[in-house]
């Protein structure tokens, strides 16, 4: 009966049948899934291609299944009130840290996303209590990342986490979490290609989430953009 489903959550510490579902699909795909699959020896191109789409597929399926609608319209209220975005990544995770830099630059919102440690710290540091700071690691205990978001944290600025699902240390220091599969990469994790994947597919619910919500602004933005780029395109 629904109240026994009820009575379960509460008893588990869950804020409702949503958030058990989630956390049943994220025990399940802890276990390894053969049906990614990683590079082999005698390899041809064929399958090496027709591999990496089924992993890209399946990753973007699964991330999918974990993605909660409250906490998006939440992670985009957020995006709409900050003045400065910054987000930070190490190793494959730096690349959607850019993917997301280039895209809301793009309809103007002030987005950085720098390699150097330090001077994100010291962007931090000046940041207002309504600005964002966005941490992305596959495994979420990636140091740096971590240290950054807890240090925003710490001053009361508001924090998303994009990580595995699971308990992890980034999404114990962040405000809202938004996950990706546990175990998405292969035994040798071809260059964290599966995990990038559903990193990009995240950032651009996010985008399109809060481009949707400022339609009209956002047109004028990416018409005016194109223009730009336009006059250093050969004719």
């Amino acid at each position: 009966s629904s109240s026994a489903v009820i009575r379960l959550c509460k008893s588990l510490g869950l804020r409702g049948y949503q958030e058990l579902k989630i956390r049943v699909l994220g025990d399940l795909n802890s276990l390894y899934d053969a049906s990614y699959s990683d590079i082999k020896k005698d390899d041809t191109i064929k399958s090496i291609t027709q591999s990496l789409r089924n992993n890209a597929v399946k990753s973007i399926d699964e991330t999918l299944q974990f993605l909660n609608e409250e906490t998006i319209e939440s992670c985009v209220d957020l995006i709409d009130k900050a003045g400065t975005i910054l987000v930070y990544g190490v190793g494959a995770s730096f690349i959607a840290a850019k993917d997301a830099q280039q895209k809301f630059i793009r309809v103007n919102k002030a987005c950085y996303a720098i390699e150097d440690t330090h001077l994100n710290a010291t962007m931090i540091a000046n940041l207002r209590q309504d600005d964002l700071v966005i941490g992305i690691s596959s495994s979420g205990e990636t140091r740096e990342t971590i240290k950054l978001v807890e240090l925003a944290a710490s001053k009361g600025i508001n924090t998303i986490g994009i990580t595995k699902y699971g308990r992890t240390s980034l999404g114990k220091v962040s405000k809202y979490k938004l996950y990706t599969p546990s175990s998405i990469e292969t035994p040798f994790r071809s260059a964290a290609t599966s995990s990038r994947m559903s990193q990009l597919y995240i950032i651009d619910v996010l985008f399109m989430c809060y481009a949707t919500s400022k339609y009209d602004s956002t047109i004028n933005c990416l018409e005016n953009t194109v223009e730009g780029v336009n006059e250093f395109k050969q004719m």
